[in-house]
């Protein structure tokens, strides 16, 4: 296997990587201080984002998209990752599934993301239905040429910059082998429609800036053109298009892990003690050593799992394996490089502590480790009739 990246590859890590340095950094402690987004610098980041050709780096290339494969974009991922939510999503990857709009859809919602025009948010997780989307309440009941929308969802990321909402909801009932479940259907909604109100969530003590919303569904009522894909489809929707938002938060950690490390090395070879470096003492140095170790694993898995996708053979499990290792992977690498910091960790003097509170939500979003796991052993017994 060849473990080297391409000129191509390196000159998009490379661009991304400056820009990270150059355009979203130095701008952390401000967005973490007023835990919002200036309007003029969002504003400004998106312009320069799009400027330089990093904006929808997801999308194809002939819709106006940046076009690049798996690997390539997992590359982005990892370098947007070295920075904070609240400003990494201003360099915008619209959401895959609106390459499922069709018609007029396509003018309305998926090339004005893809020019930045208009901004996306994803709505599925309810107080009653996190892990179990199936399970969801939010019902869209057809009345005549439309649908009437009704009920709530929260922790919808962004959702207060957001112009329109991906909005999945139960339309029906099917019956399984596990007993009746919900048919789901995907919708496009615009955030100024009557009937929907937009709230902010409660205050998160990770990715200050980046905020999750409450979305409250009253007799809402939508054209039934502005359905996404077939009626009772969007479980289906969320298997083809969503799948690889599991390799992204894999790669984001890988990122900002690389950020951490190199940070708590930097610290522990400054750093005096005893009249040498910290870094040298073995229970400082050894450490460091984990740390890096855990880190190329993951890496190795988020690579192995997008180079697989581009073949087009990535499975559940890859996509889990690496979100799941590397999410953990990210968890305990802030929380050593706390321990390499000593005191000054825990202090918001220094970007450390933000960096490990902001660690703990990867392993909730996007699928807790658990459903990770379950994945995971599925595949394993599956094939053995268990």
């Amino acid at each position: 296997m060849d473990f080297e990246l391409t000129a191509e590859q390196q000159m998009i890590v490379d661009t991304v990587r400056k820009f990270v340095a150059v355009e979203l950094e130095p701008h952390e402690d401000e967005v973490e201080r007023l835990d919002e987004v200036p309007g003029d610098l969002a504003a400004q980041v998106r312009a320069r984002a799009i400027e330089a050709g990093l904006y929808a780096a997801n999308m194809p290339a002939e819709l106006g998209g940046g076009g690049l494969d798996a690997t390539g974009l997992t590359l982005v991922e990892r370098e947007l990752g070295r920075t904070s939510y609240a400003l990494q999503s201003l360099v915008a990857r619209p959401s895959n599934i609106l390459q499922a709009c069709e018609g007029e859809q396509r003018e309305r919602y998926l090339l004005p993301a893809i020019r930045g025009e208009r901004h996306d948010c994803l709505a599925m997780t309810e107080p009653g239905a996190g892990s179990d989307v199936r399970s969801m309440t939010t019902r869209a009941v057809r009345d005549g040429d439309d649908y009437v929308l009704s009920g709530t969802k929260h922790f919808i990321s962004h959702a207060d910059a957001a112009d329109f909402v991906v909005l999945f909801a139960a339309t029906g009932v099917e019956q399984t082998a596990r007993g009746p479940k919900n048919l789901i259907t995907a919708f496009l909604v615009d955030v100024d429609t009557p009937g929907l109100e937009v709230r902010r969530g409660s205050a998160c003590v990770s990715h200050r800036g980046y905020h999750q919303c409450e979305l409250a569904f009253t007799d809402c009522r939508i054209p039934a053109g502005q359905r996404l894909g077939a009626e009772g489809a969007g479980f289906a929707l969320m298997g083809e298009w969503l799948g690889a938002s599991r390799l992204s938060v894999a790669a984001t950690s890988v990122g900002r892990g690389r950020r951490v490390l190199e940070m708590a090395t930097r610290w522990a070879a400054e750093r005096q003690q005893f009249g040498q470096s910290i870094g040298r003492f073995q229970g400082v140095g050894f450490q460091l050593a984990d740390m890096a170790t855990e880190l190329d694993a993951a890496e190795l898995l988020t690579l192995r799992a997008a180079a697989k996708l581009d073949r087009g053979g990535m499975t559940d499990q890859d996509a889990a394996m690496a979100k799941l290792f590397a999410s953990e992977a990210l968890g305990r690498i802030t929380d050593r490089a706390v321990q390499v910091f000593g005191g000054m960790g825990l202090m918001a003097e220094l970007p450390i502590e933000r960096f490990w509170r902001d660690a703990r939500v990867e392993r909730i979003w996007d699928g807790t480790s658990e459903i990770q796991r379950h994945i995971i052993s599925r595949s394993l017994l599956r094939p053995l009739g268990s």
